[in-house]
């Protein structure tokens, strides 16, 4: 049975989940939700998620909302062969498991931010960017990636020197910022954050799947 995905390519925790199964060469349907309909808000997609948002993974029996818990569970069933979790090292998973936290409670929450001024409250809500939300943001998303410069100076990758669920965690607020923010260059002027940038875009499921996000926004 194909593993099913109920969201929309636009959507960056859709986005994140397509990343991670393009990684690990899973076959899987995407059923399309459109937001701006309000689908995700009614049955039956609100019987997959109760928070009503996008995605939900639907595997056999199994309903999982939530994309970073979405990403583990693939990985542990589906991509066990792959570097993704670095199961085989219980250092090296402990590494992942923490630049994992790092994205959720330090990255996520400002360039989130400035991503929904800038993309989603024009697109979805026909709403202005506040400028002033922005620049608190910007500000700290630059604290942030100070830290990931001091860091990725001494590894190609945030874990290590291998690419994991650490890294694909970024690339959809990543991708937004610089192609749809005019605030690319938090992650363009630091040298050592645009040269992991640059390697983790390369990738052939990363370009994939941030293609299909340009092509519907």
């Amino acid at each position: 049975m194909v593993v099913k995905l109920f969201g929309s390519p636009v959507s960056t925790c859709t986005a994140r989940v397509m990343l991670c199964m393009e990684e690990i060469g899973l076959q899987y349907e995407l059923v399309p939700i459109d937001l701006k309909a309000g689908e995700h808000q009614r049955p039956p997609h609100s019987d997959r998620n109760p928070f009503c948002q996008i995605p939900a993974l639907q595997d056999g029996g199994l309903v999982l909302f939530e994309s970073r818990v979405i990403t583990r569970y693939l990985v542990q069933k589906y991509g066990k062969g792959t570097n993704l979790l670095k199961q085989k090292s219980f250092v090296e998973t402990v590494a992942v498991d923490q630049w994992m936290e790092v994205e959720t409670q330090h990255f996520n929450g400002p360039i989130s931010a400035i991503v929904f001024q800038h993309v989603f409250l024009p697109l979805l809500f026909g709403g202005q960017t506040d400028q002033n939300v922005v620049l608190l943001d910007v500000d700290k998303l630059g604290k942030v990636l100070d830290v990931y410069e001091a860091r990725l100076s001494k590894t190609k990758f945030l874990a290590g020197d291998f690419y994991s669920l650490a890294d694909l965690h970024h690339l959809p607020y990543g991708h937004h910022l610089i192609n749809n923010t005019p605030h690319g260059s938090l992650i363009n002027s630091r040298p050592h954050v645009k040269a992991w940038w640059d390697a983790i875009i390369s990738r052939p499921a990363s370009k994939k799947v941030l293609a299909s996000m340009a092509s519907t926004s």
